[in-house]
């Protein structure tokens, strides 16, 4: 467990400065929207659930795989704001993140050493792949939540759950494509989480929550080591360092 939990420590260290810049950005908007509206059971678990969310994003952007920790813990929170809300998709849009993603993630040594150093780019085939299967998923999920339940933005919601399910399958595979996704999904999850809000079903820091993350798309475009080649070579010789100090450790 000692070792467990240095190693979650040292997952949260070296990150590229604009992601902690952009963690304490969201939290203090996420406080003043939790605190300028009533406080309810739901605001509080949302809060929980987004300030998590944006550290496992974060985790993402700087290949570091603790997120596959904090993906559990904020799904569990956005399960039970999608639910309040009826965006049952969303909640299946968590639980694919966790399946293909979180769980993976905890459970593969492979993708837990030195992630950075195996980061690598879509061909063309790779693209028609992934662009038709993701149109293939909104199509069948759209229709059949749309038939089967009573959520209001059928459509909508499905818009989110096959881009976040497209997304995470290409991020566990390690691909920077995964950003193009990420940028898609969280623009629709901005539409969503606006719409739930303005039709009273949701509270406003699940929007704030998809800004943020559209944030950190940006910051995953240009300074973070799935494009940026000397913030990669920084952190494949950190993660280099860190695995040799480890195991003379062990000796």
């Amino acid at each position: 467990m000692r070792d467990y939990i240095k190693f979650l420590a040292h997952q949260l260290k070296g990150w590229p400065k604009q992601n902690y810049y952009l963690f304490f950005f969201s939290l203090g908007c996420q406080v003043m929207t939790l605190v300028t509206n009533p406080i309810t059971w739901i605001s509080v678990v949302t809060f929980i659930g987004t300030t998590l969310g944006v550290l496992c994003i974060l985790a993402i952007n700087a290949a570091k795989s603790v997120n596959g920790l904090l993906g559990i813990l904020s799904a569990l929170c956005f399960i039970i704001t999608g639910w309040a809300a009826k965006n049952y998709l969303s909640i299946f849009t968590q639980i694919s993140y966790v399946l293909a993603l979180d769980v993976p993630v905890l459970i593969s040594k492979n993708w837990n050493v030195n992630m950075v150093s195996k980061i690598r780019k879509f061909k063309p085939k790779n693209w028609l792949v992934a662009i038709g299967l993701t149109i293939i998923t909104y199509l069948v999920s759209g229709y059949a939540i749309g038939h089967l339940t009573n959520d209001p933005r059928p459509w909508v919601d499905a818009i989110s759950f096959a881009i976040g399910l497209s997304g995470s399958v290409i991020c566990f595979l390690r691909y920077s494509d995964q950003y193009v996704w990420w940028f898609a999904n969280d623009f629709a999850g901005m539409v969503l989480w606006f719409v739930s809000f303005h039709q009273g079903s949701a509270t406003l820091a699940m929007f704030v929550n998809s800004a943020i993350y559209l944030l950190n798309d940006f910051i995953g475009f240009t300074v973070s080591p799935w494009f940026n080649k000397k913030e990669h070579d920084r952190l494949v010789q950190e993660e280099q360092n860190y695995e040799k100090k480890y195991h003379e450790s062990m000796d």
